[in-house]
């Protein structure tokens, strides 16, 4: 039986665990707080930065895969000492290192992004997100260990939480024929990233030899704009047209001044007032992964939804 640790219980790591414990794998998940274990999946309170205690947790573990999401204002401090001790754990035990990337670290202006495109984005998370995988690359070639990285776009699905673009207060509004607000523009071509693909190339990316030592993006569906995707959300669950209502940008600076979160939403706000695609042909090859098509992914993501408003 394969062992895999996940660091990270958000939507991510959720999803993940879920996926390897339907396999019938060995799944350890440790997060700060921890959790309920099961039959299924353990649960483990850790502070990843101590480099001892994360290796004695990864130790036996054929992969572990590097799911957490640290605050999005602190990635500059609470990053580093934790990339660190992760790239030491898996040098210690001999686990593949699989990290859940995203697309940060690119320098797109409107290109579309493949996996060879340059790392050089010059805002203060994308710089950190590409000095993470240069670290992890050098070390890999030195024959340190093995690592690599699969990149999303923006997610959704069935366990997508509050913090995704289009997660639940998004889906429910469209669905309710309420007005969504969103703190981003809605009219530009972007890629989605469905949550159980990041899943399987997650897994794909651990278990395949030649996946190791690059990174690689996740098989995703067509881009579609904001209001694109509100629309097959409503026409998929019977709701009207969608009434999206995006906050003005100069709105989202000015409430920044007081939230951290905010204003760091503002920052990356070209990610949405550009196009934003990947191209993923690469990795649906070496990954075998195939992208859902978006009808199933929204009816899946609307089951999901309707599941979770059920009383129990």
């Amino acid at each position: 039986m394969t062992r895999h640790v996940i660091l990270g219980k958000g939507a991510v790591g959720a999803t993940l665990a879920q996926l390897l414990a339907d396999q019938g794998d060995d799944v350890l998940v440790l997060s700060r707080s921890g959790g309920t274990s099961t039959d299924r999946v353990a649960h483990a309170a850790l502070d990843a930065t101590d480099t001892d205690a994360l290796t004695g947790a990864a130790q036996g573990a054929d992969v572990l895969y590097n799911c957490a999401n640290p605050a999005y204002h602190r990635w500059a401090t609470d990053w580093p000492p934790l990339w660190g001790s992760l790239l030491d754990a898996a040098t210690r035990t001999g686990a593949v290192l699989v990290t859940a990337g995203n697309l940060y670290g690119y320098a797109t202006h409107g290109a579309v992004m493949r996996e060879d495109s340059p790392l050089a984005a010059t805002d203060t998370k994308g710089a950190v997100r590409a000095r993470m995988w240069q670290q992890a690359e050098r070390r890999h070639r030195r024959g340190e260990l093995r690592v690599t990285e699969v990149r999303a776009a923006d997610y959704l699905g069935p366990l997508a939480d509050s913090q995704a673009h289009a997660g639940p207060r998004f889906v429910d509004a469209v669905v309710a024929g309420a007005v969504a607000r969103t703190l981003v523009a809605v009219d530009q071509p972007h890629s989605w990233t469905y949550l159980p693909d990041f899943a399987r190339a997650l897994v794909s990316a651990g278990s395949t030899p030649a996946a190791w030592g690059q990174a690689w993006h996740v098989p995703t569906a067509e881009p579609l704009t904001f209001r694109e995707l509100g629309t097959r959300i409503a026409g998929t669950a019977g709701a009207p047209a969608p009434r999206i209502r995006p906050v003005p940008a100069s709105v989202v600076r000015a409430l920044g001044v007081v939230s951290p979160m905010l204003r760091e939403i503002a920052s990356v706000s070209d990610h949405f007032s550009r196009p934003y695609v990947m191209d993923t042909a690469a990795s649906a090859r070496v990954l075998g992964v195939v992208a859902t098509p978006w009808d199933l992914a929204i009816a899946e993501t609307l089951a999901a939804r309707r599941q979770a408003a059920v009383p129990v």
